[in-house]
């Protein structure tokens, strides 16, 4: 079986990562996988673990972008791919149209994952045109047959991003090296209440309300900590400049950590007390929020989205109103004097063998392969 992927770029992110542990993933099971993005420091880590990478720049939003639908057509035309998925708005718009420019007889299955909550419009709908469509929890799904009810419900599959058990389980600890390294680098962590936000900086994730529970729990004598870690995108310097006034101006100046963009947020969250999710908009799905939940660490988050999903299946207590950062403190304060238990795996459908297996299953409806 040979597979195609369309995104913008392996450079970060969550769409990213997926792509990534699938082309490994499948790559295992022995089918060709091809990635063609506009490339990124992932490209190396990508063909070590057995895709091939196409170089092709097919993620901006610009007219510029279309003029590639031609040469995506003829890549098409010369991979002659089983399964061509797409993975992102304006890929996926090349990718569809190269696609519908192809003879009927020599298209490949067409596959689409919707990775979040789009803006609901035309340009967005493209995600939903797939002849399988990838839901990544349940709240997409829904989310996907409300807004674009045009969408066969038959058509669409609910896949988790998923955790490997092999890299996240409870027990898991940072090395001593990393942990002195850790320590070395920030030592204000020591001895403290760590609250752990990941995610880049951007409005979306919250970060402004982290202030008022921070200045909460301080008041009550709590040593507490926050940790961000997340990069600060172009064009997002005077979010993160903002987030810096109000933390100035709520007299909490000393008790945050801006780590920016980190490769070892497994170790990072293994050395907190607790991994946050703040999102003001629901998260598709919040992969951090698993891996943490996995590695046995407590999660408090807003209840909506991917993440309410995850915390209703294993950790109810961590669920909060979107937005009440009062009820958010006084549930961290419980859990500093007496930290919540947790489940002791993370089971099916979120291990990473049964997200490549659903992957699998899903393309074999579009071809002849059993």
């Amino acid at each position: 079986m040979k597979i195609v992927h369309l995104v913008p770029s392996m450079e970060s992110g969550g769409v990213e990562q997926v792509v990534m542990e699938l082309g490994s993933g499948l790559s295992t099971r022995g089918v060709e996988n091809i990635v063609v993005s506009g490339g990124g420091r992932l490209v190396p880590q990508l063909e070590k673990e057995g895709s091939r990478h196409i170089l092709m720049p097919i993620g901006k939003k610009s007219l510029a972008t279309f003029f590639r639908i031609g040469a995506l057509r003829a890549l098409l035309q010369a991979i002659r791919p089983d399964i061509l998925h797409l993975h992102s708005r304006v890929p996926a718009w090349v990718g569809y149209l190269a696609w519908k420019k192809l003879p009927p007889e020599d298209r490949p299955g067409l596959v689409t994952s919707v990775h979040g909550f789009y803006s609901v419009n035309r340009y967005s709908a493209i995600m939903s045109r797939g002849e399988r469509v990838i839901a990544v929890s349940s709240c997409i799904r829904d989310y996907v047959l409300s807004h674009y009810p045009s969408t066969p419900e038959d058509h669409i599959r609910i896949i988790p991003n998923a955790i490997s058990p092999d890299q996240h389980y409870p027990g898991y600890s940072p090395s001593r090296e990393w942990l002195t390294g850790w320590y070395m680098a920030y030592p204000e962590l020591k001895g403290k209440f760590t609250l752990c936000l990941p995610g880049r900086i951007t409005r979306l994730k919250g970060q402004l309300d982290l202030i008022p529970v921070i200045r909460k729990l301080v008041e009550q004598g709590i040593p507490a900590h926050a940790v961000m870690v997340g990069e600060t995108k172009k064009g997002k310097e005077e979010y993160k400049n903002e987030v810096l006034r109000e933390i100035e101006r709520a007299g909490v100046s000393n008790a945050f950590t801006w780590t920016g963009h980190r490769q070892d947020l497994r170790d990072i969250i293994s050395a907190c007390s607790v991994t946050l999710s703040l999102t003001k908009s629901p998260e598709a799905f919040g992969k951090s929020t698993l891996e943490a939940l996995a590695l046995g660490r407590p999660v408090a988050g807003y209840a909506h989205g991917g993440v309410k999903e995850q915390l209703d299946a294993f950790l109810p207590e961590g669920n909060i109103g979107v937005g009440d950062t009062s009820a958010m403190a006084d549930l961290l304060a419980r859990w500093y004097a007496q930290p919540p238990p947790l489940p002791r795996q993370i089971p099916s459908p979120y291990n990473i063998d049964d997200m490549i297996q659903a992957h699998l299953d899903v393309y074999k409806e579009l071809t002849p392969y059993s």
